[in-house]
C-alpha cells in the first residue's frame, strides 16, 4: 500500500499528492511516469511524476478529475493510500547544458514541466518558463516555477493573471528576439502541443512535446 501523505486542492478539478514510494523516489527522474490503482479492482491510470523526494521517500502527483477513476482517485484523503504504484516508467527527458531553453506549460501540463525545468536548471541552463492557463484558477506552482528559472512568462487566456494571451505568443516574440534558444519543451493540451511546434518550426528549433495520453 502506498499511503498518502498531503493532499492540496489545486482548483475544482486539480488535485495534489504526496505519496510514499520509497522505490519510485529512489530511481525516479525527469520526464517518467507512474501508473497508480486506487483499489485491486481499479482502472491503471498513468501519470507523470510531478515532482519526487529521495529523501523522503515520496513522489507528488497531480491530477485531474475528469472521469470515474480520477474523481474515485480525487476522493481520497490524507492517511489513504493506492493500492498499486508501478514505475518509474518511460525514458528520463534528455538533460543536457543546452545553453538557453524554453519551457512551455499549459494547464496541468505544469505539474510534469517543473520536474524538467528543475533539471534543467541544475544542469547550467538559462531556463525561461512560459505558463498558460484558461484563467488564473487553474495556475499552480508559480513559486515552485521561478525558483527553477531565470525567466517566467504568465499567460491566462482571459488575462485575469499574467499576460492575456495564448503561449504560442511570448514564444513566437522570444524567437524573434533571441537566437540562443537552443531547446523548447512544451506541455499540455494535444492542441496546444501543436501549435508550439508550428510557431518553433520556422526558426529551426529543436522542439520536444509530451505525447502521453
Amino acid at each position: 500500500m502506498y499511503k498518502i501523505l498531503e493532499k492540496q486542492v489545486l482548483s475544482d478539478v486539480t488535485k495534489l499528492m504526496v505519496v510514499e514510494a520509497p522505490q519510485v523516489a529512489r530511481k525516479a527522474k525527469a520526464g517518467q511516469f507512474v501508473i497508480v490503482r486506487t483499489d485491486e479492482t481499479a482502472e491503471r491510470i498513468p501519470l507523470t511524476i510531478a515532482d519526487y523526494d529521495r529523501a523522503a521517500q515520496t513522489i507528488t502527483l497531480i491530477f485531474q478529475e475528469v472521469g470515474q477513476s480520477t474523481l474515485k482517485m480525487g476522493a481520497l484523503n490524507k492517511g489513504d493510500s493506492f493500492a498499486n504504484i508501478a514505475g518509474p516508467l518511460g525514458h528520463p527527458t534528455e538533460i543536457e547544458a543546452y545553453g538557453t531553453v524554453a519551457c512551455v506549460a499549459g494547464g496541468v501540463g505544469i505539474a510534469p514541466m517543473y520536474p524538467i525545468a528543475r533539471a534543467l536548471h541544475q544542469a547550467g541552463n538559462h531556463v525561461i518558463t512560459i505558463m498558460g492557463a484558461r484563467c488564473e484558477d487553474l495556475l499552480f506552482w508559480q513559486e515552485k516555477m521561478a525558483a527553477v528559472s531565470d525567466q517566467v512568462i504568465i499567460c491566462t487566456d482571459d488575462g485575469s493573471c499574467g499576460r492575456k494571451a495564448l503561449v504560442t505568443e511570448p514564444l513566437k516574440e522570444l524567437l524573434e528576439q533571441r537566437k540562443d534558444i537552443a531547446h523548447v519543451w512544451a506541455i499540455g493540451p494535444t492542441i496546444m502541443m501543436k501549435f508550439v511546434s508550428a510557431t518553433t518550426s520556422p526558426f529551426n528549433v529543436p522542439t520536444t512535446v509530451s505525447l502521453n495520453t
